[in-house]
């Protein structure tokens, strides 16, 4: 089998970083050439099943169907997942729009991948229920923080307020 030499240059100098065989260094080039910036690399991912993380912290997975030069996606068959602790849930959502200002991750689901997951899966009245309890006790645990901080004179802006900058 035909070896090359796969290198790295930087600037004049040319660092060796291992052998690859000739079809890995010829299917490497070629992947340099096809390369798409910016949303138009996500053509090729259309109809595969993604998983997006929101900026409001909500995960959504479903096919990924349509996009355009904004970011802005258009999801079919998606659940919005929940998870809490060591369980999780999904809602059915359906069709789904997501405006690209509000993606924080997007990615691919590997669907020929076992889960091996430890997580378990819950109703969705279970899940939206220990939620709920996980928000309770995450604010009662920011009233006292803040009460403590203001006993001794200093504040923090609500995350709220900064979303303007």
């Amino acid at each position: 089998m035909d070896k090359v030499c796969c290198c790295l240059e930087v600037d004049t100098h040319v660092i060796v970083t291992g052998v690859m065989s000739l079809y890995a260094h010829k299917k490497q080039q070629q992947h340099k050439m096809n390369y798409v910036p910016g949303t138009a690399s996500l053509i090729d991912d259309i109809d595969k099943k993604h998983l997006v993380l929101l900026r409001d912290g909500r995960t959504l997975i479903g096919y990924l169907r349509s996009i355009d030069q904004f970011a802005n996606l258009v999801f079919h068959q998606t659940v919005e997942r929940i998870h809490v602790g060591k369980k999780f849930g999904d809602i059915p959502r359906g069709i789904f729009i997501v405006r690209g200002e509000n993606v924080v991750l997007l990615g691919e689901i590997d669907m020929d991948k076992p889960c091996d997951t430890v997580l378990q899966q819950v109703s969705i009245e279970e899940i939206l229920e220990e939620q709920r309890l996980q928000q309770q006790a995450k604010q009662e645990t920011e009233k006292v923080k803040m009460q403590v901080l203001k006993d001794r004179g200093l504040s923090i802006p609500k995350a709220d307020n900064l979303d303007e900058y």
